[in-house]
Order: C-alpha cells, then structure tokens, then sequence
C-alpha cells in the first residue's frame, strides 16, 4: 500500500466513531479561576492557576496537559475542593465543589496510589464502598467485576502493600470507580501501566463517555490522550495557551494524504505527473505506511496468549464492568463474566439432590446404633460380677492393716 501526503494529516486518534453523542449540559465550569500560593508571611509565592476559563460538557473527554508545574494537578484539585481558589468560580453539577452530595458524585484517581497497605485487594474496596454506603451485597457484586476488569482477581487476597506500581494504579483505578460516579477525574491513569494495561485503561476511558459519563484526564502520555480525548487545554506558567477539539488543534489545512492500494509502476507514474502539474517536485512524498508499536506489541502479546502461564500477577483482557457500562456496549448474556458465574446460582433447585445419598448412610448408622447398646451393656456385668480373685483380696487386706498399725 502506497501513501502520498495528499489527505489532511490525520486530524485526530479521537474517540471512535461510533461514541456517543455529547450533551450540551455543562458538568464542570471554570471562570477566572486563580490560586496564588503564599509563604509564611501571606507574600505571594506562587501563581500556579492564573485566570483560567473552561467548561467541560456530559459525555466528554477533557484532556489537561501541560509541563510539569504548569497548573493541572491545581486545577484538579480546585475541582475536587481540595483547594480553595484565591479568585474565580468553580461549578460542579450546578453546585460548589465543597458540596458534600455532589462529592458522591465523583470519582477520582490521584497522581499517586493512597492505599492501606495492610488490606487485601477485595478489602480496600470494600473499604471505598462503604464510604459511599453502598450495600453489602453491592459491594462485593461491584468488587468482583472490578477486580475482573483490571486483571487482579487472581491477587485478591495479597495485601495491597505487595503490588507493584502498575498494580497499585490498577487497584486504585478501580476504588475511582466502585461508586459508580458521573464525574471521573484521573490523574496520570496509566503511570506504570503496561502496554495491555495502557490500551485497557483508554478502552474504558471510552466505554465510560459512551454511558454519558465526563472524564477529565491529566497525563504527560500524549498518545494516551490523542487516541480518547475530544478536547483539550494546554497549560503553560499556569495559563491556558491552546483550547479545543483535537481534531481542530490537529488538522494540517496546507497537506492532504491520499491512500491507495498497491499499484503498479505504470499507474502512479501517471498519477504523479499528474500532480506534478500543479505542485512542484519536492513538495510530494511517497512511502508505506506503517502501524504504530502499541498496535504491534498487542498483536504480539495477543498471538502469544494461548501458550502463557498462570500468573500470580495482574491479568489483562477482562471486559469493563457491567454495572459501568450500564446500557451502552450491551453484549449478549453469554459474553457477559458475571451471567456466567450467576448461572450455576441462579438454578437454586439443582443442588437439591446433592444431599439425596446421605439419608441411606445415616439410616444404616442410626440402625446401629440402635441395636449396639444392649449386648454393649451386658458385656461388661460378667466381667464385674467375677471380680478378683480371694487370694488378691486377702492380700490386699493384709497390706492396709499394716499400713493402718504403722501410723499408730
């Protein structure tokens, strides 16, 4: 297959195709936001957000980038509540970020994993579940396709203290979600990730903002945000220098890129003098296009599979959790891990005649039992009533009244 640079330069590795539309409703909005940090004395030290303005709609991915200390970790903080604002204003569903239902309402993965390391992987969430007073039965049904869906259902009954940096990001993935929030706000997801890891996380991402949920991601990975993202803003010195759709911010106006399957010497011999009609020599390019190495690795990955060993580690391959993917992405009841597993439970009745055997072997024992106690209790009468023999008695006696005489 031939490229020549004549189509627009791939305008975007945005959400794919068939992605849900988005609402116009307004999930977070941001107006002059400012935060000033300050020393000891209340002198300014830092202006780390400075004026920022921004929206982020139901449904979308809203991407926050920039250099280290440009802004977005504050930001996201701000939008957490975690910080007050020197100036500006912040809405999260209507509401102050400090509201404490709309706070039920967020989901939040920081930079780094804040665990209990002394708690198995099923107890820390059920641990995060309970702060939202989830059910019993909820939370172990949303704990087990969690653990399903980011491959540690094999580790949880490790402490969370043993996981490595990726599984750590894994486990803390997941208490982001077991509330099942609207808001999902994920700062650097997919730090120490696997590659597998790295494409599962960008997968949900997606399944996530089809369901109609918003998600804010902050990563240094542009990859990671060009393929899932639909906006972004770019932080530099803790202003906003570049806002708007990837596709947009993208796009080359002055190059276009046209794509043929392979074809023989004599017809791009014509297509090119073609072209060379119009635009001069150097300026048209010719190669084979090539896929990029994440698609490559998971091919590879994906080849090798069948032959690979248990692990004690995380797994990778699990489809998103039902409950999240709610009724965008529903597949067939035979595809779905937990229909799976409930299907021996759901037919209550088939266990009944399991314990069928057991009553003919108890029946048989009771019968036994029945009939042991009278030649058991007569056994022993002969045996006493024989006693032992004179002579031993008459010695015995003797024995005691000697023993009587002495302590006289």
């Amino acid at each position: 297959m031939n490229t020549m640079p004549l189509t627009e330069a791939p305008a975007s590795a945005s959400p794919a195709p068939d992605a849900a539309p988005q609402s116009r409703e307004v999930i977070v909005s941001v107006r002059g936001l400012t935060k000033v940090f300050k020393d000891f004395w209340g002198r300014p030290k830092a202006r780390a957000v400075d004026k920022v303005d921004f929206e982020v709609r139901r449904g979308e991915v809203f991407g926050l980038l920039g250099p280290n200390g440009s802004g977005k970790s504050t930001t996201v903080k701000l939008i957490l509540g975690l910080l007050y604002p020197t100036k500006g204003h912040i809405e999260v569903f209507g509401h102050s970020p400090r509201h404490v239902a709309t706070k039920s309402r967020i989901g939040y993965l920081p930079e780094e994993s804040y665990l209990y390391r002394y708690l198995n992987s099923q107890e820390t969430l059920d641990f995060f579940a309970n702060l939202f007073r989830l059910p019993k039965n909820q939370r172990n049904d949303r704990a087990k396709q969690l653990l399903e869906m980011v491959g540690l259902s094999q580790t949880q009954s490790r402490a969370v203290g043993e996981f490595s940096k990726g599984m750590q990001r894994r486990i803390g993935l997941a208490q982001a979600l077991i509330n099942d929030p609207d808001l999902v706000i994920l700062d650097e997801p997919t730090s120490g990730l696997d590659p597998i890891g790295c494409r599962e996380v960008k997968d949900l991402i997606i399944a996530l903002a089809r369901r109609g949920k918003t998600v804010i991601l902050s990563s240094h990975l542009l990859a990671d945000v060009e393929d899932v993202c639909d906006r972004v803003v770019i932080y530099y010195g803790g202003k906003i220098q570049a806002m708007g759709p990837l596709k947009d911010l993208l796009a080359t106006p002055d190059a276009i890129r046209i794509t043929t399957p392979a074809l023989s010497r004599e017809t791009m011999e014509r297509v090119l003098a073609i072209i060379r009609q119009d635009v001069a020599q150097d300026k048209v390019r010719i190669d084979t296009p090539t896929q990029n190495l994440e698609s490559y690795f998971l091919a590879v990955v994906q080849n090798a599979r069948q032959a690979a060993a248990e692990t004690s580690g995380a797994t990778s391959g699990a489809r998103v959790a039902d409950y999240l993917r709610g009724q965008a992405g529903s597949a067939p009841s035979s595809d779905r891990i937990l229909e799976r597993l409930a299907l021996p439970q759901a037919a209550a009745p088939a266990p009944a005649p399991l314990p069928a055997p057991a009553p003919a072997v108890d029946q048989e024992k009771l019968e036994a039992l029945t009939k042991a106690p009278e030649p058991a209790a007569a056994a022993p009468k002969p045996a006493l009533a024989q006693g032992p023999p004179p002579a031993a008695l008459d010695e015995a006696n003797e024995k005691l009244s000697s023993l009587l005489r002495r302590k006289e």
